[in-house]
């Protein structure tokens, strides 16, 4: 180390050792620069910046070299080999471009090592051949050691330089290799020259060919030049870079965040790619760099954007597990690296694709159950009739479901939805072949069954029904719900959708009308009775209106005192052209079709607002429909009637029949108990001809029972009768109960009733109904009924 400390200290010129020095930096910053840049490029470009920095640092190395040789002083004189001077700078940059293209081998993690001690080689290979070039009057002798420790020095450095200037893009990586490379070659030129020793001799020629050192100077200022050009370029080069880089970086971001995919082409050859696009394809962004576009999108699909079309195309996205994904592709032309592009926006349809089947499944079918709904039915209808072969029979079945609505009222609209999607699963199960059933609505669903050999396969499938219904049933899965089936049959009984549909609904009506749980053929004669039905609902939803509806009274007699306790309000209705309407006919309808409601209304006020008047304080009977007592708004609205007609509570009489109660005894209780603490009085109607009969009047708060007229027709002749009677009546006063009894007509029926002490009567004997204007005298007078020896009747005659 002293004799190479001795030989720069004392043999140097001092100023043209730094400016060597300086040389030397600045090649090395360049050469690390444009390494750094041709390692960024691809194809010729990258070779191109390869020798562009195997010429600044093979020039640095060289000039490095030769400043340092002039600023040598041996004090005798010297020269410079032309020839070999050239071919030292020939050596400097073949071996480094050489060492530079081991340094940028791919996916070699050896590479820049290997590279920078090839690079360290290229610097051993100039300075010795420029020293044979250096021609002196004397004799060179080498110390050996220091000639291989120069050597080792550098390749040391050398691949240290590589190795750390291409490791990472942050600056203080470029600036360390470059510093590096500088030691490289400082430290293996002044080791080199420490183990110079020259002896004079004057006997030794000086070749006139030697180049003077004004010449080399020359060179080497050309040399300099050059390194700093390069070294500004590649300054200005990594500036552009860096910017570039940027600006790409902020696309690449900007790209990769978009939902869409985005892909740049070269032609058919991609040349970027977004994330999202990689998820469509399953590859990364490097396995898609320069692959052809169609490897990811179907022929057809590629030759309309080669065709160069701006036009959206609806195709899809090949994935390399082979699957594939709907997409729209919209292909734009762009600049990019200067040259003419196409970028391709890839948007993903799964989702607009699962919608639109979604949108066409709900459009034909029933959000519920997922049945077909009315539209995919009647299209399915349609088409089966078109279809039916010769000697084959279509069924369309209509269900409706028995005792749906309390399902709902009771225990909620949840438990509604579980019974229909039940229905739809155990009916579909029993349906074979093309067979299907539908939800038309709310509770009523259709079953198409077309191919069938007769009419008995429509009976068949229908007993299959409510069979599975049954068995759902027992499985507690739709419990207490049936269904009832009208089944029309093509071409037996209509030729066209409309007809079939109208003939199933109206056998449908049959089937409930025959107690439900059923099934019913429609029948021609069904169609008659159905018109006219429709047409008696059509007139009670307006008789109101048009004042048709009136009440009769019958009187109501205490048989114990003999006096007038009260009247039954009775409904009547006289259309204007079918004359007078038995309540039997038109009392049903109006409770299938919620108008008894409204009627039951105008009666309750009507009856209560003519009762408030009359100065008697007899009691008013009202019969009360089941729908009424099911009202959940029942009690409060009758309350109001009351305190807007001024009737006292214990004047009114509720009569309800043992039938409205076995629906829901529970809602039915509730409501009874409601009213009796509004002290509104309730009577069994019609006892004996319900069910549980003992067992309701234990449960429900009635104040009187009344006997049904078909057990008082008989009393004096039937003897079974007669004790039905009896045992009814000693059942009432056990209860402390009121017993009335209906439809007494003879003498003697009323006699029967005086001797078992029966507490009230009514019937045509009393008196018949009528307005209430016939009984001026029974709501304003008080009247007694007494027996007459002589007279043979009971009859009351009054105005």
């Amino acid at each position: 180390m002293l004799k190479v400390y001795n030989c720069i200290a004392t043999a140097h010129d001092l100023r043209l050792v730094l400016l060597a020095a300086i040389i030397c930096a600045v090649a090395s910053f360049a050469a690390i620069t444009l390494l750094r840049h041709a390692r960024k490029s691809r194809g010729r470009m990258r070779w191109l910046w390869l020798v562009v920095s195997a010429l600044s640092t093979g020039f640095g190395i060289w000039a490095t070299h030769f400043v340092a040789m002039l600023a040598y002083e041996p004090n005798i004189p010297s020269g410079f080999n032309p020839v070999l001077t050239s071919l030292s700078l020939v050596a400097a940059i073949l071996l480094t471009c050489l060492g530079f293209a081991v340094a940028l081998i791919a996916d070699w993690r050896y590479g820049p090592a290997l590279g920078g001690a090839v690079v360290a080689i290229a610097i051993a290979a100039m300075h010795y051949t420029g020293m044979a070039a250096f021609d002196v009057q004397g004799m060179i002798l080498w110390d050996q050691p220091l000639v291989v420790a120069s050597i080792v020095v550098g390749i040391a450095f050398g691949a240290a330089a590589l190795v750390v200037g291409l490791h990472g893009e942050a600056e203080r990586w470029k600036i360390s290799g470059a510093l590096l490379l500088t030691l490289a070659i400082c430290s293996h030129h002044f080791t080199a020259m420490g183990a110079v020793s020259i002896l004079p001799d004057t006997t030794v020629p000086i070749s006139e060919l030697m180049l003077p050192a004004g010449w080399l100077a020359a060179a080497l200022a050309f040399a300099s030049l050059f390194i700093i050009a390069i070294a500004l370029a590649g300054i200005v080069l990594d500036r552009r870079r860096h910017r570039a880089e940027h600006e790409i970086g902020l696309m690449r971001d900007l790209a990769n965040a978009a939902v869409e995919g985005l892909l740049v082409c070269d032609g058919d050859e991609v040349v970027s790619a977004n994330t999202s696009f990689t998820l469509l394809t399953g590859r990364t962004q490097s396995e898609l760099l320069g692959v052809r576009l169609e490897s990811c999108l179907p022929e057809p699909a590629c030759g309309q954007i080669l065709s160069g079309g701006d036009q959206s195309i609806e195709t899809v996205v090949h994935h390399v597990d082979g699957s594939e994904t709907p997409v729209e592709l919209i292909p734009r032309p762009i600049e990019f690296g200067g040259r003419p592009h196409r970028v391709i926006a890839v948007r993903d349809l799964r989702a607009r694709k699962e919608a639109e089947r979604h949108i066409r499944f709900l459009a034909l079918h029933d959000g519920l159950t997922s049945l077909p709904n009315r539209a995919h039915f009647n299209l399915r209808l349609d088409q089966d009739i078109a279809t039916v072969c010769a000697g084959e029979t279509l069924a369309v079945l209509c269900l409706d479901l028995d005792g749906f609505k309390e399902v709902n009222d009771l225990f909620g609209h949840a438990a509604g939805d579980k019974v229909l999607q039940t229905v739809a699963d155990r009916v579909s199960a029993v349906l074979k072949g093309r067979q299907i059933m539908a939800r038309l609505g709310g509770d009523e669903f259709a079953v198409l069954a077309p191919g069938l050999k007769n009419e008995q396969a429509a009976v068949d499938l229908a007993k299959a029904i409510l069979q599975a219904l049954l068995a759902a049933c027992d499985a507690n899965e739709a419990a207490g719900v049936s269904t009832s089936i009208g089944i029309a049959l093509y071409p037996q009984h209509g030729q066209d959708r409309e007809t079939l549909l109208t003939y199933a609904d109206i056998a449908l009506y049959r089937a409930k009308a025959n107690g439900r749980n059923t099934f019913h053929l429609f029948e021609s004669n069904m169609q008659v009775e159905l018109r006219e039905r429709q047409m008696l609902d059509f007139d009670l939803r307006q008789a109101l209106a048009r004042n048709e509806l009136h009440l009769a009274y019958q009187p109501q007699f205490d048989i114990r005192n003999g006096t007038f306790s009260g009247f039954e309000v009775l409904l009547r209705w006289k259309h204007p052209t079918r004359g007078d309407i038995s309540p039997t006919v038109f009392i049903p309808i109006a409770e299938e079709s919620g108008t008894i409601l409204e009627i039951g209304d105008w009666v309750l006020r009507t009856a209560c607002r003519a009762a408030a008047a009359w100065p008697q304080a007899l009691t008013i009977a009202v019969n009360v429909s089941a729908v009424q007592l099911y009202n959940p708004n029942f009690a409060h609205e009758l309350h109001n009637i009351l305190l807007q007609t001024g009737l006292r509570p214990q004047q009114l009489e509720l009569e309800i029949t043992e039938t409205a109660l076995i629906r829901d005894l529970n809602r039915a209780l509730t409501t009874l108990r409601l009213l009796k603490a509004l002290g509104i009085r309730i009577a069994m109607d019609d006892f004996g001809t319900g069910y549980s009969s003992l067992s309701n009047l234990r449960t429900f708060p009635f104040d009187k029972i009344k006997i049904d007229r078909s057990f008082i027709s008989a009393v004096d002749t039937n003897e079974q009768a007669a004790a039905i009677v009896r045992a009814v009546l000693n059942l009432g006063r056990g209860l402390g109960l009121v017993v009335s009894a209906e439809g007494v007509e003879t003498a003697a029926e009323l006699q029967f009733l005086k001797e078992e002490s029966c507490d009230e009567a009514q019937g045509y004997l009393i008196a018949r109904p009528a307005p209430i204007e016939s009984f001026h005298a029974l709501t304003h007078e008080e009247v007694l009924l007494k027996a007459k020896e002589a007279s043979d009747t009971w009859q009351i005659k009054v105005a």
